[in-house]
């Protein structure tokens, strides 16, 4: 009789705290509301010179908001400024040339190969009168007055006019005619690759200067005034403000009731009465284990779904890696279904 006595009261306390466990679960399943704890997470940017040169300014420091095009690191560029002038200069000179040959052969030129042209000739009629004279003179005196050395040496000069001549004809040709096309596209190519040449250092100049891509913040200033910067280390990294969410992982009991575009508040703890405005924006398509750094009611095994709600923050409260509570209402009718 005792023993019943005893029995009786603890299987009513525990049908009581059987309910009271059961009791949560239940008001959990029905409520309007999903409750999910994540962090707030940013795309981040790390910006690197294009080319290897000492840095000379470091313009902003950790913690600075930058503006897109604003300029934050510059490079030395006394060397490459001394290599633009020289390839100034060449491209004046490929110009020169050029023009020297689309202008053609000035008048006095063509006088001189005219001159040239009627001495030749004149040497080529005195040769040929001498050679004449020589072979008259051996005719005559059946060979007895003039060696046949003296007749091959006046031959030979008689040859000689004649290619003088010959020379000087085309060269008065070619000056009247002008540069061959040839040539001139010869010129225009060497002045183009010379352009080119310059056009790349110019670039450089332009890219010595590091600008933000972006508006952002600046995480992390990794190199100094005289360090040597090249494209494979990273001078700044940035986080870019917009736009930010916060990830979170919800269970496959709650998934469905979840849907992208669905309305959602963001609160954290430093801010706990002033939530921000968000969207659901990505909901993952494969499950999970949930991850130890994340805060859920569930168990740790437990499989859950990742979440990307985008947050609306104009005051820019939200930083990399804070922790965020983000409340659904499960009944919105702001999904895009």
């Amino acid at each position: 009789m005792n023993i019943k006595k005893i029995l009786v009261p603890v299987l009513i306390l525990g049908v009581a705290a059987a309910v009271l466990i059961v009791q949560p679960w239940r008001t959990s399943e029905t409520s309007d509301e999903i409750v999910l704890y994540g962090n707030v997470d940013l795309r981040q940017v790390a910006l690197a010179f294009k080319g290897s040169e000492r840095v000379q300014e470091m313009r902003v420091q950790e913690g600075d908001s930058v503006l897109p095009g604003q300029v934050l690191a510059v490079l030395d560029t006394t060397m490459l400024e001394l290599r633009i002038r020289q390839a100034q200069a060449q491209v004046r000179v490929q110009q020169e040339g050029l023009n020297r040959l689309r202008s053609g052969s000035r008048p006095q030129e063509i006088a001189q190969t005219e001159a040239a042209s009627a001495a030749a000739q004149a040497e080529l009629t005195q040769a040929r009168q001498q050679l004449q004279r020589l072979n008259a003179i051996s005719v005559e005196t059946a060979g007895q007055a003039v060696s046949k050395l003296d007749i091959e040496a006046a031959e030979a000069r008689f040859a000689v006019a004649q290619a003088n001549l010959n020379r000087a004809q085309q060269v008065q040709e070619l000056s009247v005619d002008g540069p061959a096309s040839e040539d001139i596209a010869r010129a225009e190519a060497m002045l183009e690759a010379a352009n080119a040449e310059l056009a790349i250092l110019e670039q450089q100049l332009i890219d010595a200067e590091l600008r933000a891509p972006i508006a952002a913040i600046v995480r992390s200033r990794l190199l100094e005034p005289g360090d040597m910067a090249s494209p494979q280390r990273p001078v700044y990294n940035l986080a870019i403000t917009q736009p930010k969410w916060v990830r979170a992982y919800i269970s496959e009991v709650d998934l469905g009731r979840v849907l992208p575009g669905q309305s959602a508040s963001v609160s954290t703890d430093s801010h706990p009465d002033q939530s921000l405005n968000g969207t659901v924006g990505y909901i993952s398509s494969v499950a999970e284990f949930t991850p130890k750094t994340v805060q859920t009611e569930d168990l740790r095994t437990s499989l859950v779904y990742e979440i990307r709600v985008q947050v609306n923050d104009p005051d820019n409260r939200l930083r990399l890696g804070m922790p965020a509570t983000v409340r659904l209402d499960a009944n919105g009718d702001q999904a895009q279904r």
